[in-house]
């Protein structure tokens, strides 16, 4: 086996023009089908990460004082965190099944397409 005419083909790959074929479309709608749900879990998921933060730091006296009022705040704010991060994956699944289902007649169709050849 020639591996410097497979390593050769490998870097001539890379520089030829990309035609739009049908496998470049079905990874195109993949994407878009998955991508608003990954945007949410991600965005949603980091907002209640710093919202379970923010709580943890009131009720332990890093921030507001060492207060009897910035301690309970903090056990409410954090907890309000805790169900934020605890609902975003089942939050997460369910907008990844609507786009999937969204997209899924085409997709077929697409795969059905490339696979007869």
């Amino acid at each position: 086996m020639n591996t410097d005419k497979i390593y050769a083909e490998s870097i001539a790959n890379q520089y030829a023009l990309k035609d739009t074929s049908k496998i470049v479309a079905l990874k195109k709608l993949d994407r878009k089908a998955k991508r608003p749900s990954e945007i949410f879990a991600y965005t949603f998921g980091t907002l209640s990460t710093l919202v379970l933060g923010f709580g943890l730091c009131l009720s332990t006296g890093v921030i507001g004082g060492a207060t009897q009022a910035s301690f309970i705040s903090g056990i409410i704010v954090g907890i309000i965190g805790i169900i934020g991060v605890g609902v975003n994956f089942p939050i997460y699944k369910k907008i990844r099944k609507n786009g999937m289902q969204k997209y899924a007649n085409d997709i077929m169709l697409l795969a059905n397409d490339i696979t007869d050849k």
